[in-house]
């Protein structure tokens, strides 16, 4: 039996609660379980300075933050210099977006997500790519309702989940304390047709093998379809 109850192929109660906040086209509280994230997308009308102008196309970018009060113990604010792992997730965000867009439909755009932790209890970073999604689609709704986008240059949806491997048992979805004891730790993102974006998988103790792999894959796909059911 996991802490919380669930089995083990359980998701905790999720929730997206959209156009969360006032002034950004595209904003919402993704909620998995004990997990709060609040995603915002923004667009402005430049591209990055490293793109070259001749190919100038559209640009997707994130910021990830933990806020200081969202871990049992308070976190220092990133003020001056960000950390490995909140530019690894950063980039993890913006990769997978980019996967399931058309650039070039979006014209000379850089969109900038923004996700700030407000509670962490495992999983923050499939989490902000679940808000992260919804809140990209609300913004390229309402950019193409207002005219300033031709369609909106989403192809697929996206969804991603944690999985591992505790005790021996494949699990989806960890919680903290599930995570931070666990054997193997990975995250999957997915399109809805099922394409890989991206796995990051672990082995923190023993080994595992492409048995235990194909098993917590497939729940980890099976999950995924039933996130991108709930948008």
């Amino acid at each position: 039996m996991r802490v919380d109850g669930r089995a083990n192929d359980e998701l905790r109660k999720i929730t997206f609660t959209r156009q969360y906040t006032k002034y950004a086209k595209g904003s919402v509280l993704v909620e998995f379980g004990d997990t709060k994230v609040l995603v915002c997308a923004t667009c402005e009308n430049t591209t990055p300075k490293w793109m070259p102008k001749e190919d100038a196309t559209g640009w997707i970018t994130a910021e990830y933050s933990l806020l200081p009060t969202s871990t049992s113990i308070r976190c220092q604010r990133e003020r001056t210099k960000l950390s490995g792992r909140t530019q690894e997730i950063q980039r993890l965000i913006g990769r997978s977006l980019r996967a399931v867009v058309d650039l070039e439909k979006m014209g000379e755009r850089t969109v900038t997500i923004d996700a700030d932790v407000i509670q962490a209890d495992g999983g923050t970073r499939v989490a902000a790519i679940c808000g992260a999604y919804l809140a990209l689609k609300d913004l390229f709704d309402s950019m193409t309702e207002s005219g300033e986008l031709e369609e909106n240059p989403i192809i697929e949806p996206l969804g991603a989940i944690s999985v591992g491997i505790l005790n021996g048992e494949v699990l989806v979805d960890l919680c903290y304390s599930e995570d931070s004891t666990t054997d193997v730790d990975s995250n999957i993102v997915l399109t809805s047709r099922g394409k890989i974006i991206e796995i990051q998988g672990t082995a923190e103790g023993e080994a595992f093998d492409k048995e235990q792999f194909d098993e917590m894959f497939n729940l980890a796909k099976q999950s995924i379809d039933k996130i991108i059911s709930m948008y």
